[in-house]
């Protein structure tokens, strides 16, 4: 499985080393997210394991395997998980409201942590109001 996991990872496609720029390092809301995660027999491309939430990415392969992925989404649901699935074209066209809605998904019915970037000291320079989503698009 970690071997798996590991050339996965080194294998990830365009779109997901876009959208890991963004998740890696707590930079969505504080939150720490896995990439290509082995979850039973499947391995999901991100997961926070603390708000259990899975974030799919799918190409078009996927539109041919629809019962495949609806038998997978079962799968995970059964065990807590709740699963977002994004196509390609959405992460890459509209990475603002991609970010957006996975980070509602982990505040719903959750707090938000505490500010992960600390206020500069001295009062040099602004935190961007948008910090959670970055300034540009993924």
């Amino acid at each position: 499985m970690k071997h798996r996991a590991r050339k996965l990872r080194k294998n990830m496609t365009d779109v997901e080393r876009l959208l890991w720029r963004r998740l890696r390092d707590r930079q969505l809301g504080g939150y720490k997210f896995r990439r290509q995660h082995p979850i039973g027999p499947f391995f999901v491309d991100f997961v926070c394991m603390e708000r259990k939430l899975v974030i799919e990415v799918d190409g078009g392969q996927h539109g041919k395997n629809l019962e495949a992925d609806v038998k997978r989404s079962d799968y995970l649901k059964e065990r807590g998980y709740r699963v977002l699935r994004f196509w390609n074209n959405e992460v890459l066209e509209e990475s603002k409201s991609v970010l957006s809605v996975i980070l509602s998904s982990l505040l719903k019915d959750h707090p938000p942590h505490p500010d992960p970037l600390p206020p500069k000291v001295g009062g040099e320079g602004d935190v961007a109001e948008d910090w959670r989503l970055g300034e540009e698009g993924i």
